[in-house]
């Protein structure tokens, strides 16, 4: 098979250290770029997962999301209505000023 060459560039600390891991692991950083590419060839995608931070944000979010809804599950409160759920956080901030005055005074 014919070789060619291929250049990237990188901060110098960046090359570094990667290529002290790589070592690490036994392997040129050389033969690392050679497991990605091939691996990228053969999953026919990135090996590791790649978003921006908003797309981790909002991730987050629906797993926050998905928690909460088995807890309420579990919880027997699955089936509250948005009227109930507001009244509930309306009467958890009522109490949490009062005792926030009653600290305070």
């Amino acid at each position: 098979m014919a070789q060619t060459a291929f250049t990237v560039r990188m901060d110098s600390d960046v090359k570094r250290q990667f290529d002290e891991l790589c070592k690490d692991f036994g392997m040129s950083s050389n033969t690392a770029f050679n497991v990605f590419a091939r691996t990228v060839i053969k999953q026919q995608s990135i090996p590791f997962e790649v978003e921006s931070e908003r797309q981790a944000i909002i991730r987050r979010g629906w797993e926050a999301a998905e928690i909460i809804r088995q807890q309420a599950a579990e919880n027997g409160t699955g089936d509250m209505t948005l009227d109930e759920i507001n009244e509930v956080i309306k009467k958890c901030r009522e109490e949490r000023r009062q005792r926030k005055n009653n600290n305070v005074q």
